[in-house]
């Protein structure tokens, strides 16, 4: 884990602690490394409950409720089946946030429409939800390293602009 992560973590748990918001995870490409992040900050179980490694469609399905239909049409690489996790943790985990990411991290497994480097990232509430694709292969540990850092950078950026700031100054 970098030093940046560690970073975005602690300036989370600064807006999360005294919130009473909580915070879940769903990775499939990443495979536990955000939330390995954001508990690397002593206090993270004020505001993190948990989450869930999604690394195959089933799991995604049965746990996080992504429709089948959906994963068959699209592939699990795409915005619409990151936003599905955002709101199937935000239920399976019963928290106010949560963040997700689907992505190939290579070496293989690149597809024409979704080549290796194609990441999906999406955090939010079960009603808003923001994403962010990334793109280009440096290699898979850059790539999941980059999509760690990206999803906890529009992680932050999403909850600092939803909690009322008087709670963030206790």
């Amino acid at each position: 884990m970098g030093l940046e992560d560690k970073v975005l973590s602690r300036e989370l748990q600064d807006v999360l602690y005294e919130s009473g918001q909580t915070l879940g995870t769903a990775e499939s490409c990443t495979g536990g490394r955000i939330a390995e992040a954001i508990i690397s900050t002593p206090g993270a179980s004020e505001y993190f409950k948990g989450g869930i490694v999604c690394y195959t469609n089933e799991i995604k399905e049965r746990l996080l409720g992504v429709s089948h239909e959906l994963l068959e049409e699209k592939t699990a690489v795409c915005e619409e089946v990151a936003v599905a996790m955002v709101k199937g943790a935000v239920k399976a985990l019963n928290t106010t946030y949560a963040v997700a990411v689907t992505g190939v991290a290579g070496p293989g497994g690149g597809t024409k429409e979704n080549p290796v480097g194609t990441i999906w990232i999406a955090c939010g509430t079960a009603q808003e939800t923001v994403t962010l694709m990334l793109s280009g292969d440096e290699g898979r540990d850059v790539n999941l390293s980059n999509a760690t850092c990206k999803a906890l950078q529009l992680l932050l950026d999403f909850v600092a602009a939803r909690v009322p700031h008087q709670e963030r100054e206790g």
